[in-house]
């Protein structure tokens, strides 16, 4: 696995100072009082300190337990528990306390759940819709295992943006996505461009888990065939030595690269960078989207 490079160790240890400040720690408080995981602290994020300081975070709803195993992946897999159904009121109570113009929530995949949890997604955005309806949502949702009903169901409430991501090509998928199909993570992307246009579509690539320059070009180009409106492409670090080592660290340049030849396929909003995740500068990103519509 090559070196760690200097100027993302630095970068991580800034983000992580954030996490000192009193904004940060009212952060934490707030999603401990009313017992709301984030995807910041079960993924592991590397920008969670500078996202808490801004008192923002992505939701992680469903539990903290994931039904497959990635080998690319901090969250726990083990049984997960049933939903839990206070957790959509809670959560828009809090994007409410906290004034949240945008709002990102994402979720293990839960197989073991007949409609994958997509009820849970859509009764997540109903009621921050009712209760801060200032906030404008993003659901990140895994693939639902196909099914055009659940994926309908989500779309039904009315998101402004349908995030899944496709995470990294397809040759890749055999190991290291176990139980997830490159086909299917397209599919989800263009079933929902074709059920609401209206909606946005987005998704993201990590980069440095061994893929070829080709097969990431084919990945982006496929994302963009299927009709997807915003990509955000970031460089995998890997959570622990258990977990698939990295293969490549990209330069900020080649990051400026390939974000360049998203753009030039058509993606209507792009970010592109090393600590870039999917939900990272979400807000921006749809605007710049939505203005480009």
């Amino acid at each position: 696995m090559p070196e760690l490079p200097d100027w993302i160790i630095a970068e991580v240890r800034k983000n992580k100072a954030g996490l000192r400040g009193s904004a940060a720690c009212g952060t934490a408080a707030d999603l401990s009082a009313r017992s709301l995981h984030t995807v910041c602290d079960e993924a592991r994020c590397p920008n969670k300190g500078a996202c808490f300081a801004e008192g923002e975070a992505t939701f992680l709803i469903l539990g903290d337990i994931c039904t497959r195993n990635c080998g690319f992946c901090a969250v726990k897999k083990a049984r997960p528990l049933p939903p839990d159904p206070g957790e959509p009121r809670r959560a828009a109570e809090l994007c409410k306390a906290w004034g949240l113009k945008y709002a990102v929530f994402t979720s293990p995949t839960r197989d073991d759940l007949h409609d994958g949890g997509a009820g849970h997604f859509a009764e997540t955005i109903r009621l921050i819709k009712e209760i801060s309806p200032g906030t404008k949502t993003e659901p990140l949702i895994p693939d639902l295992k196909g099914d055009l009903k659940a994926l309908e169901t989500v779309l039904a409430a009315g998101p402004e943006v349908l995030g899944h991501n496709l995470e990294m090509p397809a040759g890749l998928y055999a190991g290291a996505r176990a139980g997830a199909d490159y086909a299917r993570s397209l599919a989800v992307i263009k079933n929902s461009k074709t059920l609401r246009p209206g909606i946005l579509a987005k998704s993201g690539l990590m980069l440095g888990l061994g893929e070829q320059p080709a097969e990431l070009e084919k990945a982006i180009g496929d994302l963009a065939g299927q009709g997807c409106d915003i990509l955000t492409l970031g460089q995998y670090l890997a959570p622990s030595r258990a977990h698939r080592p990295v293969v490549k660290y990209y330069t900020g340049e080649e990051f400026a690269e390939w974000g360049e030849k998203a753009r030039k396929l058509g993606f209507k909003a792009v970010l592109s960078g090393p600590l870039v995740r999917s939900s990272y500068r979400a807000g921006s990103l749809y605007e710049e989207a939505h203005g480009r519509l």
